[in-house]
């Protein structure tokens, strides 16, 4: 699964925004190292820069200070490359392109022959168990289904890293369950590494090979926990001693991002 290879090494990242109100200081001394196969949960309170942190590995923000590689390349150049896939907190489906149509909208804009086109539309399709629904539009799914549609089309350039901004978050408790354990399926059979933002301790737990704690704005990485549980996991497990062991830990270190001086 892991061969040690840094698909992230981010060194001292500080990233201020300038508003009409005067500057944000939103990232501070970022150092975190992501290997190859990891999966990281970016946790901590609303606002402290988790997704900033994500959008700084994908070039879609510029820090002020530090330096960052993305499978030894600069972000832009990660990007360029389409070295990642991206995931946001709403599946953003074209409403007049079917599960198919959206599915390929990637693929077209890079150019890949329109056969090689179904055939990785009907795999990824595969991976996420909605074989069957490739004439389906996002309106006739459920909200879980559309995030399922949403993970598969950044699956179809075929990335080594999955950048997942609460992918789950706006879905009701027991989609949420399924989806967590539906992916935690996805991530055994492919070993992608993946970034993954959440508010939910629980869902940290479940997820993570490794759960990244992060303090209030300005946002610093506070505490890195190794998760002790096993790669193969069942929502069963969440009942186990290790696993509330876990969670009690990320909830310290939450705590004692909030008392950070």
């Amino acid at each position: 699964m892991k061969d040690g290879a840094l698909v992230v090494e981010a060194h001292k990242i500080d990233l201020v925004f300038q508003t009409a109100d005067g500057p944000v200081h939103a990232l501070s001394e970022i150092d975190l190292e992501i290997k190859k196969g990891d999966f990281i949960s970016l946790i901590g309170p609303s606002g402290c820069g988790k997704t900033t942190l994500m959008r700084v590995i994908a070039d879609l923000e510029k820090p002020n200070g530090g330096e960052i590689k993305v499978n030894g390349m600069t972000p832009e150049e990660a990007r360029l490359q389409r070295a990642y896939g991206y995931v946001f907190q709403a599946p953003v489906l074209y409403p007049w392109r079917t599960v198919e149509g959206n599915l390929k909208l990637p693929l077209e804009i890079m150019g890949i022959d329109k056969t090689e086109q179904v055939r990785r539309s009907k795999e990824v399709l595969e991976m996420v168990d909605l074989s069957g629904f490739e004439k389906k539009f996002p309106w006739q799914l459920s909200g879980g289904m559309q995030q399922r549609v949403s993970i598969a089309r950044a699956l179809t350039f075929y990335p080594d890293l999955l950048l997942m901004d609460e992918p789950f978050g706006a879905l009701d408790e027991i989609v949420r369950d399924q989806l967590n354990e539906h992916f935690h399926r996805l991530w055994e059979q492919t070993h992608k590494t993946v970034v993954f933002v959440t508010h939910s301790i629980p869902e940290a737990a479940y997820l993570s090979t490794k759960i990244v704690v992060m303090s209030p704005r300005p946002g610093k990485i506070i505490d890195i926990i190794e998760s002790p549980l096993p790669e193969k996991r069942t929502l069963d497990m969440r009942d186990t001693q290790e696993f509330l062991e876990l969670s009690q830990k990320i909830r310290k270190g939450l705590r004692a991002g909030h008392s950070y001086d």
